[in-house]
């Protein structure tokens, strides 16, 4: 079946984020959203077909987890990444910023601290902070080209020694896929994490919720699967959500395969009944996770492929200015405006007030985002074309007025002068 990714589908009613919040979240209604992580797209028909055959039996009680859905969660990670999860070693979680709240009440004292690596998803930062927990940063190194372009991050294991080898910093959240960059970590990168933080007994969460959306030729690797050390310091998250556009479902699931990292946490989980999934978790999960799921995966990744070229190839012929940065992995474009020389609140208001568009700014995610903004792609490509005219129109506009200003300001000078 060959899929319409160019379709535009009308969200009204729906009670959408990305559009209900525009107003809340950016001062105004009329913008273009291309912010929170999900894509337009609608959800995969063998997912909704699944959904509504359920729904065919109208009694909707107390509902067991079948066996196949953990199964198609092992089957999938192992075909696709390589590693073979057991099935002890998984458990349902009600969303993964969720759990990165769980794992810091069960794991982390009131006095101990969180390292996370900006720049970098924002809750990894806010949840802590929300409860009650110290943050501390272990940021990127940007790498560049001759030319000055950016091309990418790198870890900073200097830095990341000198935290982990404080008993109080007692856990990193490493972005696997990372976001907001695209970044797909190599094996030696994550190998090289484990060993400091086994060395500092750091417990590791690795969220790998976009780890099925590599493109351009990359490749995932999961924390886990690169040593024995690395799976027994490690607690990994991974949902269908962002590859099937499901999130409003919350199909999330961790991975832990120590014995008493597991024991304690899904303990703590069962006391609290929050190890059990909705009932159409699992239904939506198993239909993504087949050869139906695999076959729209890859043609909405090179959809995406498509929009990322698009966005490249515009920037460079009328907005050199603004230079993407590729991703390896996911619909999240990450915008170097630096070139623009605009403070934060100038740059806000570029997007927001002239070109009418709603993405998130860098500085959201911490040291090393500012001057940076985070765009969605997982839209019809039509209105990618659409946000671009925009921001090219509100940039021409504002060079145009700044050029003004400037040459008023040099005739005043030369006036002054004579």
């Amino acid at each position: 079946m060959t899929y319409d990714f160019d379709h535009i589908v009308d969200r009204t009613g729906s009670d959408d984020i990305k559009h209900g919040a525009l107003q809340t979240l950016f001062g105004r209604q009329d913008l273009l959203p291309l912010w929170v992580a999900d894509m337009d797209f609608e959800t995969p028909p063998f997912i909704t077909n699944a959904l509504r055959h359920r729904l065919d039996h109208s009694l909707f009680g107390y509902t067991m987890t079948p066996e196949a859905f953990w199964e198609s969660i092992q089957r999938w990670i192992l075909f696709h990444h390589s590693w073979d999860v057991r099935r002890e070693w998984l458990t349902y979680i009600p969303g993964i910023v969720k759990g990165i709240g769980m794992v810091v009440n069960v794991f982390v004292g009131t006095d101990e601290r969180v390292i996370i690596q900006p720049p970098v998803y924002h809750p990894f930062r806010l949840t802590p902070l929300g409860n009650k927990r110290e943050v501390v940063m272990n940021p990127l190194l940007p790498q560049y080209a001759s030319d000055g372009r950016l091309t990418g991050y790198e870890m900073d294991f200097d830095g990341l020694e000198v935290l982990a080898h404080d008993p109080k910093n007692r856990l990193l959240i490493l972005s696997n896929p990372h976001n907001p960059a695209g970044i797909t970590w190599s094996k030696d990168t994550l190998a090289r994490v484990a060993d400091i933080c086994a060395a500092n007994n750091v417990l590791v969460i690795s969220d790998e919720i976009h780890c099925d959306m590599t493109i351009f030729g990359h490749r995932h690797i999961p924390f886990a699967s690169v040593s024995e050390t690395a799976a027994q310091i490690s607690i990994t998250f991974g949902a269908p959500s962002k590859t099937f556009n499901i999130a409003g479902i919350v199909s999330s699931y961790a991975i832990v395969p120590n014995d008493a990292l597991r024991a304690q946490f899904f303990r703590w989980l069962e006391a609290n009944e929050l190890d059990s999934p909705t009932l159409f978790a699992p239904i939506a999960t198993i239909a993504a996770f087949s050869e139906e799921g695999e076959e729209w995966r890859c043609q909405m990744l090179r959809y995406i492929e498509e929009n990322i070229c698009f966005v490249e190839n515009f920037c460079r012929e009328r907005m050199p200015e603004v230079h993407p940065l590729r991703p390896q992995a996911s619909f999240l474009v990450w915008l170097d405006c630096r070139a623009l020389q605009l403070s934060h609140k100038a740059l806000i208001d570029l997007f927001v007030n002239q070109a009418r568009l709603a993405l998130n700014d860098g500085e959201m995610f911490g040291i090393g985002g500012e001057g940076f903004m985070r765009m969605n792609v997982a839209s019809p490509r039509s209105i990618i074309a659409e946000a671009l005219e925009r921001l090219h129109a509100a940039l021409h506009s504002t060079q145009h007025t700044l050029s003004s200003c400037k040459k008023n300001e040099s005739s005043s000078s030369t006036t002054s002068a004579l």
